[in-house]
């Protein structure tokens, strides 16, 4: 990881900031705190941001809005903060394109190990071995699966020509999934492929991210032909597509 990722703070709450801040900057972090959702958009438009760090609860908007408009213009990875107890609000953030939630109360140790998570992903799966096919060099670098193409340098997939709509982390979902084509991987052994923290009993995110997956890859995310789920064992990736 690179030592001087920068990291994008929004949170209200200036003590907890200011406790995030230093906490981080010693961890080998460039910190810059917003306070509000609008000086966030401020941030994130004028500068270079490694990794957004999103509280929920602002008082200019509502997190899950700064998410959306986020979304809508970069793949900046997003580990999203929430006081709320209502799981719904960590599923809809997800939904709409945060990497990872961490819910408050937190520890310290592991909001840094979470976001060290998210920031390593990108680029540990940028590095996996792609499948090789016959042809020009060219076509080496991409992944078809019938009338599905997956683009591991261009952080791209595509269903008939059509850019497909996936997060950063749900490309990454895709990207692990499609590299293991034919095989039952369960969502323990997909966290460990991402590189990521391991999931917790009942942690359901990856569960949210997949159907989203579905719905940008398949012709009928209610009846998937691409990503099938093993039930009890995972999700397998189908070889052979339309």
């Amino acid at each position: 990881m690179n030592p001087v990722d920068r990291i994008l703070l929004v949170e209200d709450d200036p003590r907890l900031a200011e406790m995030l801040t230093e906490y981080l900057s010693q961890a080998g972090f460039r910190v810059t705190h917003a306070p509000t959702g609008g000086a966030a958009m401020e941030h994130i438009a004028a500068a270079d941001i490694d990794a957004v760090i999103l509280d929920l609860m602002l008082p200019d908007m509502d997190g899950l809005d700064v998410c959306r408009k986020l979304r809508a213009t970069s793949d900046i990875p997003v580990l999203m903060l929430t006081a709320r107890g209502d799981a719904i609000d960590r599923i809809v953030g997800l939904e709409i394109g945060a990497d990872d939630y961490l819910p408050k109360p937190f520890e310290p140790r592991e909001l840094l190990a979470r976001l060290r998570a998210i920031l390593r992903r990108r680029v540990d799966l940028r590095h996996l071995d792609t499948p090789r096919t016959a042809g020009t060099q060219a076509s080496t670098e991409f992944l078809r699966f019938g009338r599905l193409e997956i683009d591991p340098a261009a952080h791209a997939a595509k269903l008939d020509g059509v850019p497909c709509e996936l997060t950063a982390y749900q490309f990454d979902l895709l990207l692990v999934l499609a590299k293991h084509a034919g095989r039952v991987l369960s969502r323990d052994a997909l966290m460990d492929l991402l590189k990521g923290e391991p999931l917790e009993a009942f942690d359901r995110s990856i569960d949210v991210h997949m159907s989203r997956i579905r719905a940008a890859v398949e012709d009928d995310p209610k009846k998937p032909r691409r990503i099938i789920t093993v039930r009890g064992a995972g999700y397998l990736f189908a070889k052979v597509q339309d």
